[in-house]
Protein backbone atom coordinates (compact mmCIF):
# COMPACT_ATOMS: atom_id res chain seq x y z
CA UNK A 1 0.00 0.00 0.00
CA UNK A 2 1.24 3.44 -0.95
CA UNK A 3 2.62 5.68 1.79
CA UNK A 4 -0.16 8.63 0.82
CA UNK A 5 -2.74 5.81 1.25
CA UNK A 6 -1.61 4.99 4.47
CA UNK A 7 -1.22 8.79 5.72
CA UNK A 8 -5.14 9.70 4.57
CA UNK A 9 -6.11 6.34 6.23
CA UNK A 10 -4.11 7.65 9.67
CA UNK A 11 -6.05 11.33 9.12
CA UNK A 12 -8.69 9.95 8.70
CA UNK A 13 -8.81 7.38 12.09
CA UNK A 14 -6.57 9.68 14.44
CA UNK A 15 -8.14 13.48 12.86
CA UNK A 16 -6.44 16.73 12.27
CA UNK A 17 -4.95 17.45 15.85
CA UNK A 18 -3.13 13.70 16.51
CA UNK A 19 -2.03 13.95 12.95
CA UNK A 20 -0.20 17.84 13.50
CA UNK A 21 1.07 16.32 17.10
CA UNK A 22 2.47 13.25 15.53
CA UNK A 23 4.30 14.67 12.76
CA UNK A 24 5.55 16.95 14.78
CA UNK A 25 7.11 14.78 17.30
CA UNK A 26 7.41 11.39 15.99
CA UNK A 27 7.63 11.75 12.37
CA UNK A 28 5.28 9.73 11.02
CA UNK A 29 1.13 8.97 11.72
CA UNK A 30 0.29 6.19 13.68
CA UNK A 31 -2.70 4.83 14.92
CA UNK A 32 -3.13 1.80 17.19
CA UNK A 33 -4.36 0.98 20.24
CA UNK A 34 -3.55 2.59 23.77
CA UNK A 35 -2.15 0.29 26.24
CA UNK A 36 -1.27 2.04 28.96
CA UNK A 37 0.26 5.37 30.28
CA UNK A 38 2.98 5.32 32.84
CA UNK A 39 3.22 7.67 36.13
CA UNK A 40 5.21 9.61 33.86
CA UNK A 41 2.50 10.64 31.40
CA UNK A 42 3.93 8.60 28.39
CA UNK A 43 1.50 7.11 26.46
CA UNK A 44 2.46 3.38 25.10
CA UNK A 45 0.43 2.51 21.51
CA UNK A 46 0.28 -0.58 19.72
CA UNK A 47 -0.98 -1.59 16.10
CA UNK A 48 -0.57 -5.00 14.89
CA UNK A 49 -2.04 -4.43 11.81
CA UNK A 50 -0.29 -4.17 8.65
CA UNK A 51 2.70 -2.36 10.23
CA UNK A 52 6.71 -3.53 9.62
CA UNK A 53 7.42 -6.61 12.35
CA UNK A 54 8.93 -4.91 15.83
CA UNK A 55 7.70 -1.33 14.38
CA UNK A 56 4.24 -2.18 15.64
CA UNK A 57 4.77 -0.42 19.38
CA UNK A 58 5.93 3.04 20.20
CA UNK A 59 5.62 5.57 23.00
CA UNK A 60 4.28 9.22 22.97
CA UNK A 61 6.23 11.52 25.51
CA UNK A 62 4.66 13.42 27.33
CA UNK A 63 7.35 16.06 27.74
CA UNK A 64 7.91 18.16 24.28
CA UNK A 65 11.65 18.19 25.27
CA UNK A 66 11.45 13.98 26.09
CA UNK A 67 14.25 12.07 27.66
CA UNK A 68 14.34 8.58 27.20
CA UNK A 69 15.80 7.21 30.52
CA UNK A 70 11.88 8.51 31.46
CA UNK A 71 10.63 5.37 30.02
CA UNK A 72 10.12 3.03 33.41
CA UNK A 73 12.08 -0.53 33.27
CA UNK A 74 8.65 -2.64 32.33
CA UNK A 75 8.00 -0.33 30.02
CA UNK A 76 11.04 -0.61 28.07
CA UNK A 77 11.41 -4.26 27.71
CA UNK A 78 8.22 -4.46 26.31
CA UNK A 79 8.58 -1.78 23.61
CA UNK A 80 11.88 -3.66 22.78
CA UNK A 81 10.16 -7.07 22.41
CA UNK A 82 11.80 -8.53 25.99
CA UNK A 83 8.43 -9.68 26.67
CA UNK A 84 5.01 -9.51 25.23
CA UNK A 85 2.73 -8.79 27.88
CA UNK A 86 2.71 -5.04 29.16
CA UNK A 87 3.39 -4.06 32.91
CA UNK A 88 0.13 -3.23 33.33
CA UNK A 89 -0.65 -7.11 32.63
CA UNK A 90 2.61 -8.64 33.98
CA UNK A 91 2.93 -8.04 38.16
CA UNK A 92 6.28 -8.30 37.78
CA UNK A 93 7.56 -5.75 35.48
CA UNK A 94 5.34 -3.27 37.38
CA UNK A 95 7.30 -0.70 39.33
CA UNK A 96 7.57 -0.12 43.14
CA UNK A 97 7.33 -3.94 43.83
CA UNK A 98 10.89 -4.04 44.97
CA UNK A 99 12.58 -2.82 47.68
CA UNK A 100 15.34 -1.51 46.05
CA UNK A 101 14.37 0.70 43.37
CA UNK A 102 13.85 4.36 43.72
CA UNK A 103 10.92 6.13 44.53
CA UNK A 104 11.58 8.81 42.02
CA UNK A 105 13.15 9.24 38.36
CA UNK A 106 16.73 10.12 38.53
CA UNK A 107 17.08 11.95 34.76
CA UNK A 108 20.11 10.67 32.82
CA UNK A 109 22.48 13.87 33.21
CA UNK A 110 24.98 13.05 30.16
CA UNK A 111 26.26 16.57 27.98
CA UNK A 112 24.63 18.19 31.03
CA UNK A 113 26.49 21.07 33.42
CA UNK A 114 25.43 18.00 36.24
CA UNK A 115 27.29 15.25 34.59
CA UNK A 116 30.03 13.22 36.35
CA UNK A 117 33.41 14.65 35.30
CA UNK A 118 36.72 12.95 36.59
CA UNK A 119 39.36 15.03 38.02
CA UNK A 120 42.80 14.05 39.65
CA UNK A 121 44.51 14.95 42.62
CA UNK A 122 48.02 13.80 41.20
CA UNK A 123 50.59 16.25 39.78
CA UNK A 124 50.77 15.98 36.15
CA UNK A 125 54.46 15.10 35.12
CA UNK A 126 54.49 17.73 32.61
CA UNK A 127 53.59 21.44 33.04
CA UNK A 128 53.05 23.73 30.37
CA UNK A 129 55.80 26.31 29.19
CA UNK A 130 55.28 30.35 29.75
CA UNK A 131 57.20 32.19 27.44
CA UNK A 132 58.82 35.14 29.28
CA UNK A 133 59.58 38.40 27.38
CA UNK A 134 62.22 40.55 28.31
CA UNK A 135 61.76 43.65 28.16
CA UNK A 136 64.00 46.24 26.09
Amino acid sequence: MSTILRTLRNLRRIGFKEYGHQMQYIGDTKAGTLIGVDRYGNKYFENMEEELPLRTRWVDYKEKEYDPTQIEPGWHAWISYMVDAPPTADKIMQTGVRSWELPEHRPNLTLSRAAFKTYSTTRPKYSAWTPVAAPR
